[in-house]
């Protein structure tokens, strides 16, 4: 029998501390090159002087652009369908049901993709996923532009919004790549403007599409942004790519498959009735009230199983800090706000002030271009302020007097008053994008930026879903209260309304009613009470705002640390 010292294999103890120190020497490595960046970004200098940070180079620009124009084509794609929607179901000949999928499919796909998206961004590098949701984006446009049926829309619907939730969140955390948390809120407002545009712009293209030449436009569109964006992004975004080959088994378990799958189901079971909640069923319906206590559930189960993988989707740790978990609850509250009044504010033009769809977006467009620029200015100024706390509050006063100040619009309103009123509106939500740097600042490891961006986009689009549910059943029943209490007779061309829920399709109608001006003016006022409603809850949502950001930490934007995915020149 030999000796135990026989069966060792020398070979095996050189090289086992040498494998045990390789990931050492690597993070070592990978350290002293963070030191060499960060001297690079903002060493001092011999008089011990901060140095200024480097002129960014032709690629950045370039990369930064590209990504500009794709996240456009997202925001502007988010609002061009609803304003030619009728006419889209009316060509199609489509049912009220097939509308309505027709318009959730889009926000509901974008809003359970977007965690996803940031999770497989993490374990394959950024670019992957973000070529795969242009290819989905382009093919679902094409697909609606040529669709010769609803069911056909709806599918390309379901395409764009994977494709879209994906570039929404996927062009935010590589901002973040690019750029260290002191220099972020410049380039954030400078992304605002492109992002804010789209998101306002979208029905007013819509409408001039819909009513000068085909709906079909809406799709074609996207086409000529997507050729702009895609090259820039392709050549010019040199981010540090995540090592594949021999370890894409290990990145493959690296995700948390069942945290996605949790995440996806919940959000889905939720916000479908949700969506449908007083207009497809009532409130009190079992259609309603059963798969909402079910997704509350599922998602609910979701939040405790995300302490368990290794890569959560949604780690707990993102809210440890005060700061963060305020930023998520103003970020809710902020696309509650935004959604509602971006849905409601045009139809109160056409209604009460019986404007078409495109003078509509043309009152609009003053609220629009002031707002952009406005916001994209102050955002850059972030360091001026010394920081985002009072930038912010300042923020959410201006949305609460702005949204209070809407109820002042009135039957007949003057035109100086449709354009200017709601300017100081159109400021508040605008500055409030900004919500997303106490979210980022507040993240201890600058690899959770990514995570951190996916879970406060998912929120305040959530929010948006949310807010317009709320808004919906608020019109819905102060419609069905004022109606029934006014002295407005319902018969002949006015009986449609004696159904609260054709009060929105009846809209159209409303400028050529052949009925006395005393009798429309007070249907017009049944419309007014509705909106004024809905911008008092508005009002009282912001205000809540406000107070949430009255406990957030002003947490140091100095910090120059950068994520293993960074940019490189």
């Amino acid at each position: 029998m030999g000796h135990p010292e026989d069966n060792i294999n020398p070979g095996a103890e050189i090289s086992a501390p040498v494998i045990q120190r390789e990931p050492d020497l690597k993070r070592n490595l990978e350290k002293v090159e963070d030191v060499e960046i960060v001297a690079e970004i903002g060493g001092r200098n011999e008089a011990g002087k901060t140095k200024s940070a480097p002129k960014k180079s032709l690629s950045f620009k370039l990369a930064f652009i590209g990504l500009a124009a794709i996240l456009f084509v997202f925001q502007l794609d988010a609002t061009c369908l609803g304003i030619a929607l009728p006419t889209v179901a009316g060509e199609l000949k489509g049912s009220s049901l097939q509308s309505f999928w027709a318009n959730l499919a889009y926000t509901l796909c974008g809003l359970v993709m977007q965690p996803v998206w940031a999770g497989i961004s993490d374990a394959f590098g950024r670019k992957p996923p973000l070529y795969v949701c242009m290819v989905l984006f382009l093919i679902g446009s094409i697909i609606f532009a040529l669709a010769q049926d609803m069911d056909t829309v709806i599918a390309a619907r379901v395409l764009q919004g994977f494709g879209g939730g994906g570039i929404d969140v996927l062009t935010q955390v590589i901002l973040a790549d690019m750029t260290t948390l002191e220099e972020r809120s410049k380039y954030l407002g400078l992304m605002a403007i492109p992002s804010a545009v789209g998101n306002i712009m979208g029905p007013s293209v819509g409408g001039l599409f819909t009513t000068y030449a085909t709906w079909r436009w809406v799709g074609w569109i996207n086409l000529p942004f997507l050729g702009i964006g895609t090259p820039l992004v392709f050549f010019f975004l040199k981010l540090r790519p995540v090592p594949l080959g021999a370890t894409l088994a290990r990145n493959l378990r690296c995700i948390d498959w069942i945290g996605m799958t949790l995440v996806i189901i919940g959000i889905t079971i939720f916000v479908i009735p949700v969506s449908w909640a007083g207009s497809l069923f009532p409130w009190a319906s079992w259609q309603t009230l059963l798969p909402v206590l079910l997704g509350v559930a599922v998602l609910v189960a979701f939040a405790f199983y995300e302490a368990k993988p290794a890569a959560p989707v949604v780690p707990h740790r993102l809210f440890n800090s005060k700061t963060g978990n305020m930023a998520l609850l103003g970020g809710f509250i902020h696309g509650m706000v935004l959604v509602s009044l971006l849905q409601y504010l045009p139809l109160l033009y056409q209604s009460v002030e019986l404007e078409t769809a495109i003078s509509a977006a043309v009152s609009l467009l003053p609220t629009s271009i002031i707002s952009v620029v406005f916001a994209a200015v102050a955002m850059m100024m972030v360091p001026l302020f010394g920081g985002y706390v009072w930038l912010l509050r300042l923020s959410w006063a201006i949305l609460t007097l702005g949204t209070g100040l809407l109820a002042l619009l009135n039957v007949g309103t003057s035109s100086s008053i449709r354009y200017g009123l709601p300017i100081l509106w159109g400021q508040g939500v605008a500055l409030l994008r900004l919500n997303i740097l106490p979210m980022q600042a507040s993240v201890k490891n600058v690899d959770d930026t990514s995570v951190a961006i996916g879970s406060f986009l998912s929120i305040r689009m959530f929010g948006g879903l949310v807010g317009l549910t709320i808004s919906s059943t608020i019109f819905s029943n102060v419609f069905s209260t004022s109606i029934s209490n006014s002295a407005v007779q319902l018969t002949g061309v006015l009986e449609p309304l004696k159904d609260a829920s054709n009060a929105v399709n009846f809209i159209e109608n409303l400028r050529s009613l052949d009925v006395s001006l005393t009798t429309r003016n007070q249907v017009l006022g049944v419309y007014l009470n509705c909106f004024q409603a809905i911008f008092y809850a508005m009002t009282g949502l912001s205000a809540l705002g406000l107070i949430t950001s009255m406990f957030l930490d002003d947490i140091d934007l100095k910090g120059r640390d950068l994520g293993n995915q960074r940019f490189e020149e």
